[in-house]
């Protein structure tokens, strides 16, 4: 089943909705839609649960809106989708900026919905480098995503793709297919959303929303992300969190692929289960 439902400021959000059961939510990565969590959707749908995925605005088939691509109004959006479908006891799966979402999402609408949540190479709590934060990322490197995004977005989201399965590592074993959906899903974005959601996943500070969050959380993520470096995330996350679970995949990227996933995967299930 698919469906749109459309947002308080007149958005489209398109979504999937697929199996019957507790309801496991999953919010996406930058630059991609809800067709990244495909596999893990069927996964938990094949398990009796009810999966539900979005297509962030501006990103695939949701509206390119002008205005609204904000942390707190990706937030807001996750949020009217879950009242839109009368959600409840749901558990809420976010990757990258995905993750950012979820934890946005806990800060400004609580958890009376939600029973559990997992951070899956997520980027809080913040990863610009500065005086609060210097172990984080430089805005220079930032700043290039911006500008590549701008100048050939096209060519840029294919030379991304490399880094983000890893498969630019001596040993790796490189999926060409994976590279090109990585790259197809990209170019659904629109140009405004794409370029103005780096500020957000990269400048939005989740330090304190992290520490109001009262439900279980699996954080997991790989510790060779070359995308969102783990030491500067998972690892002051799951400090930061009441009740946190912390998971580290030796040698994985930050994307879901080969031995990675179907670890991500077990871990999911399992948690699922709790």
């Amino acid at each position: 089943m698919t469906n749109t439902f459309t947002t308080t400021d007149g958005a489209q959000i398109f979504f999937k909705d697929w199996g019957a059961g507790r309801p496991v939510v999953f919010s996406h990565g930058w630059p991609l839609s809800a067709d990244a969590w495909d596999e893990q959707a069927r996964l938990v749908a094949e398990h009796g649960y009810r999966a539900v995925a979005h297509d962030r605005r501006g990103h695939g088939r949701s509206t390119q809106t002008w205005d609204g691509n904000t942390m707190d109004r990706y937030a807001d959006d996750l949020g009217e989708l879950i009242e839109h479908l009368d959600l409840r006891d749901a558990v809420l799966v976010g990757h990258s900026t995905g993750g950012g979402e979820v934890v946005r999402y806990l800060a400004r609408h609580g958890s009376g919905r939600v029973a559990k949540a997992v951070l899956l190479g997520a980027v809080p709590p913040v990863m610009v480098k500065s005086e609060t934060n210097p172990g984080g990322t430089p805005m220079a490197v930032f700043d290039g995503i911006r500008a590549g995004v701008a100048a050939d977005r096209s060519q840029f989201y294919w030379e991304l793709s490399e880094a983000f399965y890893g498969f630019d590592r001596p040993d790796a074993i490189v999926s060409e297919g994976a590279r090109r959906a990585f790259w197809r899903l990209g170019m659904q974005v629109g140009a405004r959303a794409a370029y103005e959601c780096v500020a957000q996943f990269s400048e939005t500070d989740f330090t304190e929303d992290l520490k109001g969050i009262d439900v279980p959380v699996l954080v997991a993520h790989g510790d060779d992300d070359q995308i969102v470096p783990l030491h500067a995330s998972a690892m002051q996350s799951a400090a930061l969190l009441e009740n946190a679970t912390l998971r580290v995949y030796p040698g994985a990227p930050h994307g879901l692929y080969g031995e990675f996933r179907t670890a991500f995967e077990a871990d999911l299930l399992a948690f699922l289960a709790r």
